[in-house]
């Protein structure tokens, strides 16, 4: 059964799209630690990371590098945290969180965004997306 991700990638349920291309998507986390708070995924559907064939581990990387740019150019942040932990959805997926503290990544604090910033945010890194 194809998990909540590859339904997003497929088109089935909407997403906040920041960036895509043949092989990765990243969009906004609908429930974020901050505002910008991306996540960047294969769309090739493999539950764990170090199970990712090592060229789309790798371009996951480059893919997930290019977002977090992006990113820390739309938002204003001391830096771009990154975490892989993927427990509550069996698709790899990084996320990458504006941060200023360390606490911001401790997904505790949520933030509450309405569906204008959501698209204001996502068309923000979207520009600066290369």
């Amino acid at each position: 059964m194809a998990t909540i991700f590859t339904k997003i990638v497929q088109g089935e349920i909407p997403s906040y799209k920041v960036a895509e291309d043949e092989n990765y998507y990243a969009f906004l986390d609908i429930n974020p630690n901050a505002k910008g708070h991306t996540l960047v995924i294969p769309k090739q559907e493999v539950n764990k990371i170090f199970d990712l064939d090592k060229e789309i581990y790798k371009g996951l990387m480059d893919f997930s590098y290019r977002v977090a740019k992006a990113l820390e150019k739309a938002i204003p942040c001391e830096r771009i945290g990154m975490s892989v932990i993927g427990l509550e959805v069996p698709h790899v997926h990084v996320h990458l969180i504006p941060i200023n503290f360390m606490d911001d990544m401790r997904f505790v604090k949520k933030e509450k965004l309405s569906q204008e910033e959501f698209l204001t945010v996502a068309k923000l890194i979207s520009a600066n997306f290369q």
